[in-house]
């Protein structure tokens, strides 16, 4: 399966990664150019606990030259979908499918709107990555699942094929009948540790030592299932808890969230489409979000400051 990945960073590469190991015909594509210079000259290096590999994988700046994909995966950040949509509309041929694994929420409806409903899948994956520099990486994939799905809940064969090519290279994928119940899982899962950590400036390990910090996660995932139960969304997460403890599992102490890792290198985060898709959804079915939007006032707090210097 020809699969390329639009956003080579920590996430992508590590997926991306993990598949061309398995034998996917994997392109990376980021418009990181020391980053695809080292790819392409030395391999991704790919750090898991104590080991490091170093997997072939193509590497390019643009989608230019390139045929159309079986498969690609967006992994972009959420704030630059529409536009690596736009640029890769060369990519998608009349078979090919095109698939959000993104934080958050709100992707597939981008992805739909720019290169055709037909074409898109919905995705959530718990894999984890951090980017260490051109080329390497920290790979969470041991026991992470990812889940996939038809938008209208198909249990589609083209579906079933991705499930497989995932599966081949050990990471662990099933297809889904209720991709909505497992977008909003996974949102509980950001919402519970992504915010916080980035305020805070913990990585997971000591992020989970500060009850405090507990404490209000607890509460922002209890807010984020009430406006879920509100829409009439069927979630496979019982407590909020549960959400708490699945975000760390089997991850590193010195591992970083997303959110965490934008504000240290300067950019602005996916908290509109995380905490903030929260708030916006409970406006709109009049439940009330007071900790998910004392979160992202503080996060855009943040990137106010970082734009100021």
């Amino acid at each position: 399966m020809k699969i390329y990945f639009l956003g080579a960073g920590a996430l992508g590469c590590a997926i991306g990664g993990t598949l061309a190991a398995g034998g996917s015909d994997v392109t990376l594509i980021d418009p990181f150019q020391a980053h695809v210079d080292a790819i392409q000259r030395d391999g991704l290096r790919m750090k898991d606990g104590d080991n490091e590999r170093t997997v072939n994988v193509h590497a390019v700046t643009s989608v230019e030259g390139l045929p159309p994909a079986d498969l690609v995966i967006v992994l972009v950040k959420s704030f630059h979908t529409r536009a690596a949509i736009e640029g890769a509309l060369s990519v998608v041929g009349p078979d090919t499918a095109v698939m959000s694994l993104q934080n958050g929420m709100g992707h597939e409806d981008i992805l739909a709107e720019v290169a055709g409903a037909e074409h898109v899948l919905a995705g959530k994956t718990y894999v984890g990555g951090v980017f260490l520099g051109p080329g390497r990486i920290i790979a969470g994939t041991r026991n992470k699942r990812t889940v996939i799905g038809e938008l209208d809940g198909r249990i589609s064969a083209r579906a079933a094929a991705i499930a497989a090519e995932f599966e081949r290279a050990a990471l662990p994928c099933e297809v889904s009948d209720n991709i909505m119940g497992v977008i909003w899982d996974k949102l509980l899962i950001n919402v519970s540790t992504g915010a916080l950590s980035a305020i805070t400036g913990q990585v997971y390990g000591s992020l989970y030592s500060v009850p405090e910090i507990e404490a209000a996660a607890l509460a922002a995932v209890g807010e984020a299932m009430a406006v879920a139960e509100a829409r009439g969304v069927k979630l496979s997460i019982a407590t909020p808890r549960d959400a708490w403890m699945m975000a760390a599992e089997g991850l590193p102490y010195e591992f970083k969230t997303s959110m965490l890792q934008s504000l240290e290198k300067g950019s602005i985060t996916e908290i509109d489409f995380i905490n903030g898709a929260v708030v916006r959804a409970g406006l709109k079915h009049g439940v009330p979000t007071p900790v998910n939007q004392t979160l992202v006032a503080a996060i855009k707090g943040i990137e106010r400051r970082m734009e100021a210097k």
